[in-house]
């Protein structure tokens, strides 16, 4: 136990950076009174999604197909089957925001298709991160010389730095857009409209906390 004087402080910043990640949530349908055709539409729906995908292949970082989804619809009454259901959903993660507009309506352009985003991120790994770490800290010791010049005393050592908190996320916070169509003959992707998208910018966040040693104040 020491009787030196101690000085605690927390540091923290706020940083506003462009996403590096956007993505989407696709959903293809098919409904039959016939259980092979609802499958057959189906497996060509999706056929058809990876294709057009396939053409965005350097803009996309990711697909990965989540829920499918298959099932029987039945009369109020009894299990008489009236028709057969089926969905299957693909997550698909763009890099590439030149194109993003563009991508978004060709995908919505498709039978039975809906789609979901864009839903705008960073990666796990940004370096964003780190770099706001060091402010936080920098700005710790920056706080703790100016509580300790204050009372006319410098700071000695540090004594303790515990990290608090680092987050993320977008600001102000948007709902993605959802939207699809219902039936399409063949698309001609050239003629199709692109949205013009302005990417949601993310807040990072991060805060940490200093005990720092200092020389006796000058209390006169």
């Amino acid at each position: 136990m020491t009787d030196e004087p101690i000085v605690a402080v927390r540091g923290e910043v706020v940083r506003e950076v462009a996403p590096e990640l956007a993505e989407l949530g696709v959903t293809v349908a098919a409904r039959d009174k016939d259980r092979q055709t609802t499958l057959t539409r189906l497996t060509e729906r999706i056929t058809a999604l990876r294709s057009l995908l396939d053409r965005y292949a350097d803009a996309i970082e990711r697909r990965e197909t989540g829920a499918v989804f298959v099932r029987p619809e039945t009369k109020r009454s009894g299990e008489r089957v009236a028709a057969y259901t089926g969905t299957v959903s693909t997550t698909v993660t763009v890099t590439d925001f030149t194109v993003l507009g563009e991508l978004l309506v060709a995908v919505a352009d498709q039978d039975l298709t809906s789609v979901y985003g864009p839903s705008w991120s960073l990666r796990p790994d940004s370096p964003v991160y780190a770099e706001a770490r060091r402010a936080a800290i920098a700005d710790a010791f920056a706080r703790g010389r100016e509580y300790a010049g204050a009372v006319g005393a410098r700071v000695v050592r540090l004594l303790e730095l515990t990290d608090t908190g680092l987050g993320s996320g977008g600001a102000p916070p948007v709902r993605p857009m959802a939207f699809g169509v219902q039936a399409r003959s063949a698309v001609n992707y050239d003629a199709a409209p692109a949205f013009e998208l302005e990417p949601q910018r993310q807040q990072v966040r991060a805060s940490v906390e200093a005990r720092f040693a200092i020389s006796e104040p000058d209390l006169g």
